[in-house]
């Protein structure tokens, strides 16, 4: 039985390779240029003013998630500061404890994706990147306040790291959102690329930048100089990005057209939570082809962002000074990589030499395959240069996927791109707690490095196969047909009426409830007597009842034709 489905699992991924390796030339002539733009230097266009100043907020964003990463080796340990000075440690949490803390932003980060995917395909999404960014820039500065009523607040810390996660939370799919409106599909790997490298920008600058702001001043200094950044992006970014072309301040006549044409109509006003294909995309093994490469690939990205600087001191033993500084080189590799695999995908679907398909599984296997190689050789190898090479070519190599299942959503269905960004994302974080599994294996334990790395290899691998067998790079046939709109009004008559309905029911088994306890209180009432019914009451015992209650009645004459009417109502 497992011969046979070993043998099943081999077809298929031969078939695969056989298919996404072909020669053969592809057409894509729904997106043939029909339409040419002036030919003007790429700084003068919206877009790409867009682009980079989102790589900007992603560079930010990125650099306030190492700030504690770094800040750690200075607040829980023994430390000499630049001038040669011993500062003794303020901090004193357990290993378990700092997981806790570093993973409680993943927490936070996980619950915002999925919401924030569905507000950015409603609302402006590049009001709600500002917005994410803004957030995380005020409350790393809090951040940086509270630790120094460390051990009172600790719990407060964790709290506004949870809603730090939060407000980063929506940066991934509120961009989506953007390229929704903004990208030309022949552009969308140049332009996604080019801002999603901002992250690897922020960790090849937040980590060195930290580290120097650690050891010559303070471990508080990163928060705060971040967070003044952030802040200042964010008044940039009001006055550049719009929500679409149409309605930019600025844009030039002939660049709104060409993206209005080359994007077409994008119908997500009406777009509810009921009004989802929820069930198509939750059983599409394509869209699950993108969730697993997002958590592989974030699982790898976690464990080196907060934990590479403590890898070179207890495994390298490299000074956190100089670390800083090496740590620079892995994510440079990676955005070289990244720039250049976002140029080259496009370049292949645009002349028409790959399919869509064939370049995101190239892409993503030439990727996923170089770190998860040079990951497990880290596993084995202490010689500080070796390991440090295998680094950077880790690194390098992962930068490739940013163009491959990082943009794969457009590729299959681009109207609910932001929807499944926020899906992949929200999942992927999960991979977040990987950061307790790495503290618990390898605090005050050097030799817990070689699991740590073969466990990531072991990851990255999964992802390799998954995407090779189930990716696809055409619009699924549930992402083209529209979702059914639905007005304000309508929704708040639909939710008007369940909510009278609801009323009515619970209206109604109070009401029986209340008749069943009336009539078992007047059953088991020890002041009400049975009635005899055999007895007939008489005529003056009626009328001294209602002599005794006050009342003046007035006899009426019965009609001849009730007189031999058998009744129990008493003869008056």
């Amino acid at each position: 039985m497992a011969s046979k489905t070993l043998k099943k699992s081999a077809s298929a991924i031969s078939d695969t390779l056989r298919r996404t390796f072909s020669s053969k030339t592809w057409e894509h002539r729904e997106q043939l240029h029909t339409l040419t733009e002036d030919n003007k230097f790429f700084l003068r266009k919206v877009r790409w003013q867009i682009a980079l100043l989102a790589h900007l907020g992603f560079a930010i964003s990125f650099g306030i998630r190492s700030n504690f990463g770094v800040a750690k080796n200075r607040m829980v340990n023994n430390f000499t500061d630049a001038y040669g000075e011993v500062h003794e440690k303020e901090f004193f949490w357990t290993g378990t404890e700092v997981g806790m803390m570093e993973s409680s932003f993943f927490y936070g980060y996980a619950a915002s994706q999925i919401p924030a995917g569905v507000l950015a395909s409603k609302f402006a999404p590049n009001k709600l990147f500002m917005l994410g960014i803004l957030i995380a820039s005020l409350l790393n500065i809090l951040t940086a306040v509270s630790l120094k009523f460390h051990p009172f607040t600790d719990i407060f810390v964790m709290v506004i790291q949870t809603m730090q996660g939060l407000a980063l939370g929506v940066c991934y799919p509120a961009m989506h959102g953007v390229w929704k409106f903004w990208a030309p599909p022949l552009e969308r790997s140049k332009l996604a690329t080019t801002t999603f490298t901002g992250a690897s920008v922020g960790v090849m600058i937040g980590l060195p930048a930290s580290a120097y702001l650690v050891s010559h001043f303070h471990w508080s200094a990163p928060f705060y100089v971040f967070g003044v950044l952030g802040i200042i992006w964010s008044l940039a970014w009001m006055y550049v990005a719009g929500s679409s072309p149409t309605t930019h301040n600025y844009i030039s006549e002939d660049e709104k057209k060409f993206i209005t044409e080359k994007v077409g109509s994008v119908a997500v006003k009406n777009m509810t939570l009921t009004t989802l294909p929820w069930r198509d995309m939750m059983t599409s093994t394509a869209v699950w082809a993108i969730i697993i490469c997002s958590f592989c690939r974030s699982w790898s990205f976690f464990l080196l962002l907060g934990n590479q600087l403590t890898y070179m001191k207890d495994v390298l033993h490299i000074d956190i000074k100089n670390s800083g500084i090496i740590a620079i080189f892995p994510q440079l590799g990676m955005c070289i990589v990244t720039l250049t695999s976002g140029q080259l995908s496009d370049y292949l679907r645009s002349s028409g030499k790959m399919s869509t398909e064939a370049v995101r599984k190239s892409v993503n296997t030439f990727g996923f395959t170089v770190e998860a190689v040079m990951l497990g050789s880290l596993a084995f190898i202490r010689d500080p240069v070796i390991a440090v090479t295998c680094l950077i070519i880790a690194c390098s190599g992962a930068g490739a996927v940013l163009s491959a299942f990082n943009v794969n959503h457009f590729d299959i269905a681009p109207r609910y791109a932001p929807i499944l960004m926020g899906i992949a994302n929200g999942l992927g974080a999960i991979a977040g707690v990987g950061g307790i599994v790495t503290n618990s294996m390898t605090f005050e334990n050097p030799e817990g490095w070689k699991w740590v790395f073969l466990l990531a290899m072991s990851i990255d691998i999964c992802g390799i196969i998954f995407f090779l067998v189930f990716a696809k790079g055409d619009v699924l046939p549930w992402a083209r047909e529209p979702e059914k709109e639905e007005t304000f009004n309508e929704f708040v008559r639909r939710m008007s009426t369940m909510v009278r309905s609801l009323s009515r029911r619970t209206r109604s088994r109070s009401t029986d409830t209340n008749y069943a306890k009336m009539e078992e209180e007047r059953v088991n009432s020890s002041e009400m007597k049975a009635c005899n019914k055999t007895e007939t009451p008489t005529e003056e015992g009626v009328l001294n009842e209602t002599k005794a209650v006050g009342g003046n009645l007035e006899v009426v004459p019965e009609e001849p034709s009730q007189k031999n009417l058998k009744t129990d109502r008493p003869e008056v």
